[in-house]
């Protein structure tokens, strides 16, 4: 199977399922009130790989990844552009799929909208005051947190350190600087709805608790997120469902951040770039082989350097496929093992990629073993030992293509002129007349192009 680090326990152990051959992951979506950034764009890349992967090895994903609707962001921004908040979660939520689609993230199995479930929360809320677990302030619902007797679990750190870290607010209604909102209480030209505990609109912390069961149901397999959401989002989601005695994740997994310079990529710090201006300025399936090559658990750095050598990384890919002539699978599409046809060498690359992978989700390592069978393909090519270059070729496509990053045959818009000129400096490196080659190379740079030897041949670009 595979093997993933577990927040909670802080350990590297197999990830079990409910259901035998079925996996249940529950991804935290974004807050949709301004364009997604590379730190949105980093976590859905990390999850949708792992969803393919799992997919890849034959077992069926229900994957849920949810969209918080309404939200003091949400608020704000309509406040400050006098419309509505709807209006606000519609267009950015629409700039999220849109960048999804073009990042090549396959669309979750359900997509809960928080506005959906607040019936949901209403009830649980009211179930936590009726027990004493929570209590009503003037400005809304708090949970106590000193009635969960695990809380802090899984932040690593002990009750009375969580407090003595916490920030104290003057004039707060609050036992515990570490209590959180459950609800907010209704304020004037805010969206609000009904409750028996006054009117008003539920916390964050309560949203992903309600959805996750009800759609995944109790003890599901997995729950995903960035490393910013372990604490307090998770601890806090985590710690309604123990008190209202629901058996919740199984295992927890984080993704470490986007880094700018010292700094993680934040809307809040305001240092984040667009995912648009990304796939807008570069291939978007650069920025996935660029999460691929760094393991999912430590930072990354996304920086103009970075998305071009990713983009080499990219043109090594093709080359594969367009010398080798292979299978062009859609981003859409779902593919599994069985259904692809892997012998002798292509078999045992599947196997060492599977071991990486099962590894803690090694894809550094996974990538690796891949990069290597695509010298080896070419090699085997070069002495005329087609069959075992087709293995390869076949294998590091399906692999790839399993872990979301399909390739493609395409070379871009070139003249004719270029095209010419491409083909008589193949023929020229090919007779081993390296003037001639040269001179070639010169012709192209003067009509604009960039000219790199692959092992596919002369590859320009602009």
């Amino acid at each position: 199977m595979i093997r993933l680090h577990d927040s909670l326990s802080n350990e590297v152990r197999e990830l079990t399922m409910r259901d035998p051959g079925k996996v249940t992951m529950y991804v935290c979506g974004p807050t949709v009130y301004d364009l997604p950034h590379l730190g949105h764009g980093r976590f859905t890349l990390v999850w949708d790989t792992l969803r393919r992967w799992l997919t890849f090895l034959g077992l069926e994903v229900t994957f849920v990844s949810n969209i918080t609707d309404i939200d003091d962001n949400i608020i704000a921004r309509a406040q400050r552009e006098s419309r509505s908040e709807a209006d606000v979660a519609r267009e950015f939520e629409n700039h999220w799929w849109e960048a999804m689609e073009k990042m090549g993230v396959a669309r979750p199995t359900h997509t809960p909208h928080a506005t959906e479930y607040v019936e949901g929360m209403v009830a649980l809320i009211g179930t936590f005051l009726e027990n004493g677990i929570a209590y009503q302030t003037r400005d809304g619902v708090y949970l106590d947190i000193a009635k969960v007797p695990d809380y802090g679990a899984l932040a690593g750190q002990s009750l009375d350190s969580l407090r003595a870290g916490a920030r104290i607010e003057a004039h707060d209604e609050k036992r515990s600087p570490l209590d959180f909102a459950l609800w907010k209480r209704a304020k004037p030209d805010e969206p609000t709805w009904p409750a028996p505990f006054g009117d008003g609109r539920p916390g964050w912390h309560t949203e992903c608790v309600v959805m996750s069961l009800a759609l995944l149901g109790e003890g599901f397999d997995l729950h995903c997120g960035g490393f910013d959401l372990r604490f307090p989002h998770h601890e806090n989601e985590r710690a309604q469902a123990v008190a209202a005695g629901h058996q919740f994740a199984r295992h927890w997994a984080h993704n470490g951040w986007v880094m700018v310079g010292d700094q993680k990529m934040s809307k809040s710090l305001g240092n984040f770039t667009s995912l648009t201006d990304l796939t807008e300025k570069s291939d978007p399936r650069s920025y996935r082989l660029l999460v691929l090559r760094s393991h999912y658990r430590s930072p990354i750095e996304v920086s103009p350097a970075t998305i071009a050598d990713a983009e080499r990384g990219l043109e090594r890919l093709d080359g594969l496929a367009r010398r080798f002539h292979q299978r062009m699978y859609e981003a859409s599409e779902f593919v599994v093992a069985s259904g692809c046809e892997f012998a002798g060498e292509g078999a045992q690359l599947v196997r060492s990629v599977h071991d990486a992978l099962a590894n803690d989700f090694d894809t550094p390592a996974a990538l690796a073993v891949i990069f290597e069978a695509v010298t080896s393909a070419h090699a085997a090519a070069d002495r005329g030992d087609d069959v075992v270059a087709q293995q390869l070729a076949t294998a590091v496509t399906a692999t790839l293509a399993g872990m979301g990053l399909t390739l493609s045959t395409a070379t871009g818009d070139v003249d004719e002129e270029s095209a010419v000129l491409v083909s008589q400096r193949d023929a020229a490196r090919a007779r081993k007349d390296w003037g001639e080659a040269d001179r070639l190379r010169d012709a192209l740079v003067a009509l604009g192009w960039t000219v790199e030897d692959s092992a596919t041949g002369t590859q320009i670009r602009k």
